[in-house]
């Protein structure tokens, strides 16, 4: 059961990663592209910019 979660959680990571790197187009974000996209879990939980941002790029 834990190897699931593991997995779940994983397969959640690296679908966030995947949606902002390739909507970060349009997001008001210039560079950064790289850390902004594999830190996203931290940024969205404490940077309200950023989670707009995230949605913005989840969105296209």
């Amino acid at each position: 059961m834990l190897q699931l979660a593991v997995l779940a959680a994983g397969f959640v990571y690296v679908y966030g990663v995947w949606k902002f790197w390739t909507g970060f187009n349009r997001t008001n974000f210039s560079n950064g592209r790289l850390h902004l996209s594999l830190l996203w879990p931290v940024f969205l939980i404490s940077n309200k910019s950023y989670r707009q941002n995230f949605n913005r790029a989840l969105k296209g």
